[in-house]
């Protein structure tokens, strides 16, 4: 029986997953890697750790399901967006850690461009605010930091990558520098209504062009998998940023279309059609998955810390000992009791954009129990959601009536129901909750004939499970108000400590 071969390589692990032609899963396997922290505010990767994990899991997924290389169509890559990798070409050896998209090292070099005016003239050409999340400004800091590597880059000695351009030139030995049109639009270097590289961002980066991939488009055969790997000669067929993948996952194909995916972190896509449009309210506009090979675009609010609260729950307060023990937690209580968190741990992403946040958690009395910060850390994934949704309906008349969702912390149905409960609509989550694979699987699927047409895909999809809201709504905007209050809260927290 064929297969599609989904390699899904996210922020703490490597996941690999193998999709029948009904759209199930026939079999996974997933690994962690270690999170490495240098300094504070900074986070990185070992190159080889992302590479090691999600080419052993991919065996180990093929080995579950008792598959061969021959019984794969084809495989579809998805990845985190925005990290860095910088490598040298000849030895193919990363010269510095792969640093994360969740890393703040620059942001006082992104704060000085917009203090130079830059910020209208990067938003015009990328979509994008100027924020360390982004990959440019982690570029230039490898190239500035690193002894020898702007001599290195200027003579083309040097690739840079984000994670899925990594892969494929692993994948492939080093026959392909390829990224595509979602990744490269999350760079602040690509211009996303000419799409191109962008001569002057480049410039203003002072990175140079020879460094830069060649763009495709998401779904189309770009080489094969080179039998030294042990995964045969498997064409690669798809490649999206893991947001963008879960977009296409949940077959959001016309404008108005829109889900959330609650991961690492939290990311709210709406598609808005084939116009690039500037949002009014800190929203980002981003490229997305094109079956017709044009330039389609959606708005995005992107929350740095999702379910990344739950294992700051298991790792660093001890209050679980595995992530699914979260939910049994939260529900020995009946509310968070006054408990509020913000989960400003590297800042705050959409609609806020401050980049020098600080976590808070308030509220704290004698009674507070362990469930109760529990609670109050799934509450601020739904919070945060909330105001992401409501930035977005004031952009546009397509109002959110229904919620699609998707990843790790949707299958969590207490968090299900409180979003349901905050927003007022239902909140939808399909049978495969593993969207952002499923979406690489089908932009694979669909390029080798697997699948005929996402219509096709429509008519396997099985049915979603519904929450429809059910708290009293002035009761949620209370609990809004009071959440409010405790984010203004944390973003002051970093300049009354500059004024202590």
């Amino acid at each position: 029986m064929p297969y599609i071969l989904s390699l899904d390589q996210g922020t703490t692990s490597s996941r690999a997953i193998l999709f029948a032609q009904d759209g199930s899963i026939v079999a996974s396997s997933q690994k962690e890697f270690r999170q490495i922290y240098p300094n504070s505010g900074w986070v990185e990767h070992d190159p080889y750790d992302i590479l090691t994990s999600q080419l052993s899991s991919a065996i180990d997924a093929l080995t579950r399901a008792g598959a061969r290389p021959r019984d794969i169509s084809a495989l579809g890559i998805t990845n985190q967006r925005e990290t860095v990798i910088v490598w040298d070409r000849e030895t193919s050896k990363p010269i510095y850690n792969a640093i994360v998209w969740q890393d703040r090292r620059t942001a006082g070099t992104c704060q000085q461009l917009v203090q130079n005016g830059m910020e209208d003239t990067v938003r015009c050409k990328t979509g994008l605010l100027i924020d360390p999340y982004f990959s440019a400004s982690k570029i230039a800091w490898i190239l500035d930091n690193i002894e020898g590597a702007r001599e290195k880059a200027e003579a083309g000695k040097l690739a840079f990558g984000t994670v899925d351009s990594w892969l494929i030139w692993n994948l492939t030995s080093g026959k392909k520098h390829v990224t595509d049109y979602t990744n490269a639009s999350r760079t602040m270097l690509f211009n996303i209504v000419e799409g191109t590289w962008d001569k002057d961002l480049l410039t203003l980066f002072k990175i140079p062009s020879q460094m830069m991939p060649e763009v495709t488009w998401s779904s189309g055969e770009i080489g094969e998998v080179t039998t030294t790997l042990g995964l045969g000669s498997i064409p690669i067929a798809g490649i999206a940023g893991d947001q963008q993948g879960a977009l296409f996952g949940q077959l959001c194909l016309k404008a108005g279309d829109a889900k959330n995916t609650y991961g690492t972190g939290c990311f709210l896509l709406q598609n808005i059609g084939q116009t690039f449009v500037s949002s009014k309210h800190r929203l980002i506009t981003t490229l997305i998955c094109s079956l017709n090979r044009r330039l389609e675009y959606a708005f995005e609010g992107s929350i740095f810390i999702g379910g990344a609260v739950v294992q700051w729950l298991r790792d660093n307060l001890k209050l679980i000992r595995a992530s699914s023990e979260v939910e049994a937690l939260a529900q020995s209580v009946k509310d968070s009791d006054g408990v509020v968190l913000v989960p400003a741990f590297v800042g705050l992403g959409a609609p806020h954009w401050d980049a020098h946040a600080s976590g808070l958690l308030i509220g704290l009395r004698r009674s507070t129990q362990p469930g109760h910060i529990a609670r109050a850390a799934l509450e601020s994934i739904a919070f945060q959601v909330s105001d992401v949704i409501d930035a977005m309906n004031s952009e546009s008349a397509n109002w959110f009536f229904e919620l699609r969702v998707d990843g790790g912390a949707a299958v969590n149905d207490m968090l299900m129901q409180f979003q349901a409960d905050l927003l007022g609509i239902p909140v939808l989550r399909p049978a495969v909750t593993e969207t952002t694979a499923l979406g690489a699987a089908y932009l694979a699927g669909l390029a080798v004939g697997f699948w005929e047409n996402p219509e096709q895909i429509w008519s396997l999809r099985k049915n979603d499970t519904r929450f429809e809201p059910k708290a009293d709504p002035k009761e949620t905007a209370r609990l809004r108000e009071r959440w409010h209050n405790a984010v203004e809260r944390s973003k002051h927290w970093t300049q009354d400590e500059k004024q202590a």
